[in-house]
């Protein structure tokens, strides 16, 4: 049995850029909380995290699950990550294109490596309210 590597942060981003000199990367608009005016939404995300202390290949899943909902998984991607050796870092950002919430609460990315969990992150949906257009407030701001 191949032996999980370990993860050492994960982020929920917009986007990642990475430095084409230094291979740097560069996390734009970090999302713990996602605001919608109603559900479901759609919305574009990358989850961005480094994993090290990995043995050669390793196969990975990030999962998106809903936790009002007994965990139900809402997204799901498999793939495969090989490390040189054990003391490299290595970094996934992952691009996930319209992803559907299907209702306000509470989700968890979950990334799993030889179906061992390694971690997860949380993000808030929240439905908001739009002030109508010509209330106090649009009046105030101009």
């Amino acid at each position: 049995m191949n032996v999980p590597p370990v993860l050492m942060s994960s982020i929920i981003c917009d986007r990642v850029i990475f430095d084409k000199l230094t291979g740097m990367a560069s996390l734009i608009n970090i999302i713990q909380t996602m605001n919608a005016t109603r559900y479901p939404v759609r919305n574009s995300l990358v989850f961005f995290c480094e994993l090290t202390d990995g043995h050669g290949k390793s196969n990975t899943r990030i999962k998106i699950v809903d936790s009002s909902a007994d965990d139900k998984v809402i997204f799901e991607q498999k793939g495969t990550v090989e490390f040189a050796d054990v003391q490299q870092v290595v970094t996934l950002a992952l691009s996930m294109q319209g992803v559907a919430f299907p209702h306000p609460g509470e989700y968890r990315f979950q990334l799993l490596a030889e179906d061992i969990l390694l971690g997860e992150r949380r993000i808030f949906c929240r439905e908001i309210q739009v002030p109508p257009i010509g209330t106090q407030d649009d009046a105030a701001q101009s």
